[in-house]
């Protein structure tokens, strides 16, 4: 099957893509979680602990009333014990509507059920004096009801230890998976970058070189490149073209040696012409000094 480069190439910028994504989903996931598991933390425990410390004021307030009419056998702010009274069921109904703990549910109406029954011995005591049963019966109400809104705040409290105890847990666990998918992504795409330079260098570099002995007149330079991408048919190129410029090379090689060899023949009748004339005008010029001799000595006899 035949891929190109460009195709190669949008498959690696995919792949790295793929992998950002993935690394981003987890880790997102992970932060989910933990963003949930600090809500609940502190829309659900952190509420009811505040709801609990609420109360417990509430109750001071009405025990330190009660005390203070037992001490000065006065009378009892009835304001003062409506309001603290009204702040109480402010908070006892808000813990109900969130209750999130087992047992939660029963140790509320608990305290419902006690702070009704406090609020009617309170009531019994604004119409006569605070005598010491009185007191008594209201210091016990008040210490189980004060006990019982703390044990709330701690039921809540503990919640909180082991939810956050949970959530680092969750912190932990989603840390290490992130790092080993991290991990084995990084190493992924090191192994990727790696193999996908070294294909592109390793080309490169031939188809390079190849180039370079083409230029320096080295016509028998061929290129072999596997696959079926661009490059291989470069190659297929670049050697029809080497093999054409070796057969011109020689075409020319050829017509340059029969031109030489036609040049010097014709180079060397012209020479051997030349020296023809001269052995021609040697000869005339030996003939006219033979023929000059010759009369000189036919004079000289005639005398």
């Amino acid at each position: 099957m035949k891929v190109s480069i460009r195709t190669k190439f949008t498959l690696g910028m995919v792949f790295f893509f793929v992998i950002i994504a993935g690394i981003t989903i987890l880790s997102a996931y992970h932060l989910s979680r933990l963003s949930q598991k600090t809500d609940a933390i502190l829309k659900d425990n952190h509420f009811s602990v505040i709801f609990a410390r609420d109360m417990a004021e509430g109750l001071t307030v009405l025990n330190q009333e009660i005390t203070r009419c037992y001490a000065n056998s006065g009378e009892i702010d009835t304001a003062l014990i409506n309001s603290a009274s009204i702040s109480f069921k402010k908070s006892l109904m808000q813990e109900k509507n969130n209750i999130t703990e087992p047992g939660e549910d029963k140790l509320a109406s608990g305290i419902e059920t006690g702070f009704n029954e406090y609020i009617k011995h309170i009531s019994a005591c604004e119409k006569r004096p605070v005598t010491s049963e009185a007191m008594n019966a209201s210091l016990t109400r008040f210490h189980n009801l004060y006990q019982q809104t703390m044990l709330l705040s701690q039921m809540n409290e503990q919640a909180i230890i082991l939810k956050a105890n949970d959530t680092k847990k969750s912190a932990e666990k989603g840390l290490t998976s992130v790092t080993l998918l991290g991990t084995i992504c990084f190493i992924i795409t090191l192994s990727f970058t790696f193999n996908f330079a070294s294909y592109f260098n390793g080309r490169f570099t031939k188809l390079y070189n190849g180039i370079k002995e083409i230029g320096a007149n080295n016509y028998n330079q061929r290129l072999y490149f596997e696959g079926e991408d661009e490059f291989y048919e470069i190659s297929l190129v670049f050697n029809e073209m080497a093999q054409n410029l070796n057969e011109n090379a020689e075409i020319s090689k050829v017509n340059f040696q029969e031109e030489f060899e036609r040049e010097v023949s014709l180079n060397q009748v012209e020479e051997l012409k030349r020296i023809l004339e001269q052995m021609q005008g040697v000869e005339e010029r030996a003939i006219d000094l033979i023929a000059k001799l010759e009369n000189k000595e036919n004079r000289n006899g005639i005398k």
